[in-house]
């Protein structure tokens, strides 16, 4: 037994809250919890156990329950110890969802966790991995076709409840007898899908948060590839998967969105005809209902995008045997060439906008300093004699040559200046 639980235990005012379950899942905001009647309104009381396994019992003894807190609940046989995690006015609601309908009568909560109960759970606990390790093996040597996913001891350490999947039906009454008899408990078998394996075990998805089958989704609801289509997202197999290796949960969250306002678009097999052209579909903003028509079907040519009201209308002129001169609208062409050309904000925020700064900085100021010795050069040769008190040393007989001549001095053709 830890050294913990013994220090806890000698203290009078034990508290077994310290001794829950960390790797729970399925958590819920109780959103009536600062309301003092709410609490009462309700015998009932959710109780979960390890992971995402979950029980509603009534607290016929009026124990006062908090959220947290650790109890010795009924169980066939002996008892099972879990954590409440909702009382009151909730608990109705939630067993709407998660209780079996073939449940009526609902067991009881007997007492809070004691410290006796908190040490035969807390060995019970240690156990599961082992033994979870071993009947893998020993289903291995028997040969059967199923995974052992997880293993749950319940809290008197009497029974023991072993999740596994299989695709086919398996014949596991051999296997029960062997694993009865090496670890000397009472066993259940549990078969549970893919899904519900991966929400035990839990896990970060692609989106960069806790998996939904995890942390809040209880039913579920099958997949189909046509939800993807209908979002016009790639059918990838590698990028459509979660980590259950079926499809993502979450392709069904939108799909009735997508569903509705395709409705309201044209088809795609709609071929749109002009004077000139024939336009073929070629990509379509649902939400914005604007689709955009390609000349060719295979490639992107000549593209051109109107909304669906004017799709419609063009469709309609088709049937009539009417084909306009243009697939834009008279609208649609004065608000195009009335249209403005914006900058992209998002592309000024680029993450080598000040490398490119720094470079920019750093050649204009090597022009600058190019350019500037060259403006001097330049304005030394242009700049006439005496004046500003130096004199370039390449000009020095013409400035004394002007300098003479402005003095009223003649040279004469045979005679040379002096060095």
């Amino acid at each position: 037994m830890d050294n913990n639980i013994n220090d806890n235990i000698e203290k009078s005012d034990f508290d077994a809250r310290e001794y829950r379950r960390r790797e729970t899942k399925l958590d819920l905001t109780d959103w009536l919890a600062d309301l003092p009647e709410a609490q009462q309104e309700s015998d009932l009381v959710e109780v979960r156990f390890k992971n995402t396994r979950k029980g509603y019992y009534r607290n016929t003894t009026h124990l006062k329950l908090q959220v947290g807190d650790i109890v010795a609940v009924e169980a066939s046989p002996g008892h099972d110890i879990g954590e409440v995690t909702l009382i009151g006015r909730l608990v109705p609601l939630q067993m709407r969802k998660h209780a079996p309908k073939h449940e009526v009568e609902l067991k009881r909560v007997y007492r809070k966790a004691k410290p006796n109960d908190i040490e035969k759970y807390e060995e019970a606990k240690a156990r599961e991995h082992d033994t979870m390790i071993k009947a893998r093996k020993i289903a291995e040597d028997l040969g059967l076709d199923m995974k052992i996913g997880d293993v749950e001891y319940q809290g008197d350490g009497n029974k023991a409840i072993f999740y596994y999947i299989a695709e086919d039906r398996v014949d596991f009454r051999q296997l029960i007898k062997v694993l009865a008899d090496v670890f000397k408990v009472r066993i259940e078998m549990k078969q549970i899908g893919v899904r519900q394996e991966a929400g035990r075990i839990g896990g970060i998805g692609p989106c960069g948060r806790e998996l939904c089958c995890s942390k809040w989704m209880t039913n579920f609801v099958s997949v189909a590839t046509s939800a993807a289509r209908y979002q016009d997202i790639s059918l990838n197999p590698q990028k459509l998967a979660g980590q259950c290796a079926k499809l993502k949960c979450c392709l069904n969250f939108e799909v009735d969105a997508y569903v509705e306002a395709r409705k309201k678009i044209p088809s795609k097999e709609i071929e749109l005809e002009t004077k000139y052209n024939v336009y073929y579909f070629f990509k379509a903003d649902i939400f914005k209902r604007q689709i955009t028509y390609s000349t060719d079907k295979s490639i992107p040519a000549n593209l051109v995008t109107i909304d669906s009201k004017r799709a419609f209308e063009v469709i309609a002129l088709n049937r009539k045997g009417i084909k306009p001169e243009r697939l834009e609208g008279e609208t649609q062409t004065r608000e195009t060439g009335n249209r403005k050309d914006y900058h992209d904000i998002v592309e000024q925020e680029s993450l080598t906008r000040f490398d490119n700064k720094k470079r920019k900085k750093h050649r204009q100021a090597n022009n600058g300093a190019a350019n500037g010795e060259l403006r001097k050069a330049n304005t030394q040769e242009r700049r006439p004699a005496g004046e500003n008190g130096q004199q370039p040393k390449k000009k020095k007989k013409n400035g004394a040559q002007n300098g003479n001549n402005k003095n009223g001095q003649e040279h004469k053709p045979g005679d040379m200046p002096q060095q």
